[in-house]
């Protein structure tokens, strides 16, 4: 046998090999993991938004800055949460993890920003919340654009 078909064998079963192991969240885990983290990280945000910094009910749903202010304190905590564990809290409940989809590391502060942005995009067009039905690797349209993976952690 020539040395080329040995090597060639041997890259085809590490890379077979990495494909077992590897493996990507469920879609129904994954919203899981998202209703987990808006009762958890958003609830708590627009509870102390709504009645220690404004006056109330009232004066949130009348002012166009408070929601803002709600969802971007989100998006900052979720960025930080990704970039430093690649988790947040409901993503840890399901034993999922956001990683790279190349080198299967944790992503950058700027990246989870870029990837929360790009959630609030495909979340507002509906479209790229679909992408996980038809896609062997479960990808989102907000993992697609920041080239991301959610996958169950490695035991």
């Amino acid at each position: 046998m020539r040395f080329r078909n040995i090597k060639k064998r041997q890259k085809q079963h590490k890379q077979s090999k990495q494909k077992i192991q590897l493996q990507y969240a469920s879609y129904p885990d994954r919203i899981k993991a998202f209703i987990t983290d808006m009762f958890m990280i958003y609830a708590p945000i627009l509870y102390f938004i709504t009645y220690v910094v404004m006056n109330g009910k009232d004066d949130f749903q009348s002012s166009q800055w408070a929601p803002f202010l709600g969802v971007t304190l989100y998006g900052l905590i979720y960025a930080v949460l990704i970039a430093k564990f690649g988790q947040t809290p409901g993503k840890k409940a399901y034993k999922i993890e956001v990683v790279d989809d190349k080198t299967l590391q944790h992503i950058s502060f700027f990246r989870a920003v870029c990837r929360f942005i790009a959630f609030l995009f495909s979340a507002t067009i509906l479209i790229g919340l679909f992408f996980p039905f038809y896609r062997k690797d479960k990808k989102a349209l907000h993992d697609i654009i920041c080239s991301t993976i959610q996958i169950y952690e490695k035991n």
